[in-house]
């Protein structure tokens, strides 16, 4: 599918054949060992391997503002995405909308079944390359009529982006969620969400926000 981004304040079609969601990604690997074992005693299957590449459609992803989801089980967190076109890498965001009630099932599947809100905006990745780890990544919830904080980090929490594409076969048409941090207070559902990457150095920013409509579970 082809997909339009603002490049350098100029709109470029870019075509996506292939989506991987890596999985598993942290930088610390005692605390992503810690993750396994309470997603392990909720019932979630441990990753064959640390990381792990989900292949998911490519049809997946939309720069809609809204998504529909079923039931009300599923949950967005704020990714960096990476896609790669031309010979050019370029760094946007993402959210790895996911049905976490099928992911005690299959974590495959729980990917599958959730549209990927991605922003309209890249960067080019050679741009930013020298100070990747300060990038800063932030995910806001609505919850009871307030925006709150509900994930914080930088990129030099996640495994080194050039390591992931190493592992995916990320060749021209590809793109590539890249992993996230904790939430705070817990993984849940939310009716909104609103992203931000800041690049500290240049002072330049990157938004993302969609809304949640959650059809009904029919029996």
């Amino acid at each position: 599918m082809d997909i339009p981004f603002k490049i350098d304040n100029t709109t470029i079609t870019l075509p996506i054949i292939s989506v991987v969601v890596a999985g598993w990604t942290g930088r610390n690997l005692a605390a992503v060992q810690q993750h396994i074992d309470e997603l392990a005693a909720l019932g979630v299957a441990p990753p064959s391997q640390v990381p792990l590449h989900y292949r998911v459609s490519s049809t997946l992803l939309t720069q809609d503002d809204r998504i529909e989801v079923l039931g009300t089980g599923s949950s967005g967190e704020v990714e960096p995405l990476l896609v790669r076109s031309g010979g050019m890498t370029y760094f946007g965001l993402a959210s790895d909308h996911t049905d976490r009630n099928l992911e005690a099932h299959s974590i495959a599947a729980s990917k599958q079944v959730c549209a990927k809100p991605i922003a309209s905006e890249l960067w080019a990745l050679d741009d930013i390359s020298d100070h990747l780890d300060n990038i800063a990544l932030k995910c806001w919830i609505e919850e009871d009529g307030d925006e709150v904080l509900y994930q914080e980090g930088t990129l030099a929490q996640i495994r080194p982006l050039s390591e992931l594409c190493a592992g995916a076969g990320f060749d021209d048409g590809a793109a590539m969620l890249c992993g996230t941090f904790a939430a705070i207070g817990g993984v849940r559902p939310a009716s909104c969400y609103r992203m931000e990457a800041f690049d500290p150095h240049t002072g330049k920013s990157m938004s993302l926000s969609y809304r949640v409509t959650a059809l009904p579970v029919a029996s």
